[in-house]
């Protein structure tokens, strides 16, 4: 692992010769944040060594390098997710090249199934901590230590500091927010009533199938993490039978224009 993320590094700074301070990983709906960057260069992942390839509809597959404000950005325009297929090592494995890129601060997204009762379709939730319900942990197998820690602490995954910032932001965009427990699932189904009642009962507000394991791989180096998570369905008995992917892109779709903003106000001033 410690090689081949040496090995993309190289190949990317050859090609691009920049050093971002920020990393974005963009979900479901959420790929046109990218339209906010000033962009310098574009590397498809299918052009870069030992990227996975993203399978997923909504999920372009590049990394845009470029600037926000006075920021120098990585943006991830689709993600990995272990569903396809992909192992833990694979789907973090661009958290790890962000790295030594020069990422210092993460900004990760998603797409989400809420249960808190104030939520509803649309509504922009903070993600204030995470339970880690996924069968495999990206950080099972020997540890390498010039990434980080055997045993993590993980008190703090998301950061309390751009939290706090998000939500001033928030008030002076007059974008409403709210702050919740994120849990990853496996996927791909999207959850059974009975799995939605789960959910509620161990402590979160909203389920998904990503975001989890880039977050903990960032810990793991030190990262400085913020997740962004759009209610794109509510897990009760009156929509459930409706939910598709179709819906949950159109969802995210019409709350991203806030979430960009932002996201983009965020970076600017942090």
């Amino acid at each position: 692992m410690w090689e081949q993320v040496q090995q993309t590094v190289k190949y990317i700074q050859e090609k691009t010769n920049f050093t971002p301070e920020y990393g974005v990983i963009l979900g479901s709906g959420l790929g046109s944040f990218t339209d906010d960057i000033a962009i310098e260069f574009t590397l498809p992942y299918d052009e870069i060594p030992n990227f996975p390839v993203s399978t997923v509809e909504g999920h372009k597959g590049a990394l845009v390098f470029g600037t926000i404000g006075t920021k120098k950005v990585v943006a991830m325009q689709g993600r990995f997710h272990f569903y396809e297929g992909y192992d833990m090592k694979q789907v973090t494995f661009p958290v790890r090249v962000m790295k030594y890129l020069g990422v210092q601060k993460l900004v990760v997204s998603n797409a989400s199934g809420g249960v808190k009762d104030s939520y509803h379709v649309g509504s922009i939730v903070l993600i204030k901590d995470h339970i880690n319900m996924m069968p495999e942990h990206p950080l099972r197998g020997k540890n390498e230590e010039r990434f980080g820690p055997r045993f993590l602490n993980m008190s703090e995954p998301y950061s309390r500091a751009m939290i706090s910032k998000a939500k001033e932001i928030a008030k002076d965009l007059n974008i409403e927010v709210q702050d919740g427990v994120y849990l990853g699932l496996q996927g791909p189904t999207f959850e059974t009533i009975s799995e939605y009642r789960m959910v509620k009962i161990l402590g979160a507000d909203c389920v998904g199938m990503s975001t989890v394991p880039e977050v903990i791989v960032a810990r793991h180096m030190d990262m400085e993490t913020f997740g962004i998570s759009v209610i794109t369905d509510m897990g009760n008995e009156d929509n459930i039978e409706t939910v598709s992917h179709a819906e949950v892109l159109e969802a995210a779709r019409k709350a991203e224009p806030h979430v960009r903003n932002l996201i983009k106000e965020l970076i600017k001033s942090y």
